[in-house]
């Protein structure tokens, strides 16, 4: 084995001997190719390394474009929720209120009187006006106020029996009301002219 290696190496020496000139042009070959190999890896390792950049990129925008995608249905889950159980609180502060009728309907089949049939049910109209204005119901004062259109609907006008009554509400066909500062429904009223 050692003799081969030997032998190789004496032909190479013979060889490079002969043609000084090719052996030169090889090295040369080879260096000036060696720049340009190095200049290949550092392309090739910045290319992957601007493609393991934009990789990652993309693998964090998938994720947070998930991560909203699954934010905006929960959100809109809970509004769903919400939008089905909003009155909810108001609904159970109602049923006293709803048994309270139901007891007056019965007495009202029995009572011979009307006295304290009337009583009852005065009794129960005030529960529920103090339940609804625990949460926040009022209702709109308009008869001898002047006429806002802010809160109420003018029906009609009608001729105002003193100048004192010109432009305010002299009748109410129905009444406003608001809820937490805000009107949810409009008072009919006629207006003096």
């Amino acid at each position: 084995m050692f003799n081969k290696k030997k032998n190789n190496d004496i032909e190479e020496n013979i060889m490079n001997t002969e043609n000084p000139s090719e052996n030169t042009e090889a090295q040369n070959s080879e260096n000036t190719d060696a720049p340009e190999n190095l200049e290949q890896a550092e392309e090739q390792s910045a290319e992957e390394k601007l493609q393991n950049e934009v990789q990652q990129l993309n693998d964090k925008y998938l994720r947070l474009y998930a991560e909203f995608d699954n934010y905006k249905r929960r959100t809109q889950k809970e509004r769903v929720e919400l939008l089905q159980t909003a009155g909810k609180d108001v609904i159970i502060s109602l049923l006293p209120v709803l048994d309270d009728f139901d007891r007056a309907l019965k007495a009202m089949e029995t009572a011979t009187d009307v006295a304290p049939v009337k009583e009852g049910i005065l009794l129960v109209s005030t529960k529920l006006k103090n339940t609804l204005a625990q949460k926040g119901l009022k209702d709109v004062e308009s008869i001898n106020k002047d006429f806002n259109t802010d809160f109420h609907e003018a029906i009609t006008n009608i001729p105002a029996p003193t100048d004192v009554l010109k432009g305010k509400v002299i009748d109410e066909v129905e009444k406003g009301y608001t809820l937490n500062d805000n009107v949810i429904r409009f008072a009919k009223v006629v207006v003096g002219a």
